[in-house]
């Protein structure tokens, strides 16, 4: 894990603000899902998982334009969206 987390990008919120983003997390949850870590990627940050699903329907829709796939990006988005800001408020809490 050393060796990944020494490529990764600093949070800026926190570096100067002294608070976490909406994004926080996301990188080292990443990092838990290659090295086979499922449940603490997700408790790291929950949205890990329909965050990979978005971009990987997003890339699929890119080169594939099936019929729906707006609306499902849509959904998936808000679906997303939903997930970070309430992880967010929760961690305030």
């Amino acid at each position: 894990m050393l060796m990944a987390e020494s490529f990764m990008f600093p949070c800026l919120w926190k570096k100067y603000l002294h608070i976490e983003c909406m994004g926080c997390g996301f990188q080292r949850s990443v990092v838990l899902l290659f090295q086979g870590q499922f449940e603490a990627a997700f408790i790291m940050y929950p949205a890990v998982y329909t965050l990979l699903l978005l971009f990987s329907f997003l890339g699929m829709h890119l080169l594939f334009k099936f019929k729906y796939g707006a609306k499902i990006l849509l959904v998936l988005f808000i679906v997303n969206i939903s997930i970070i800001v309430v992880n967010y408020i929760f961690k305030f809490i």
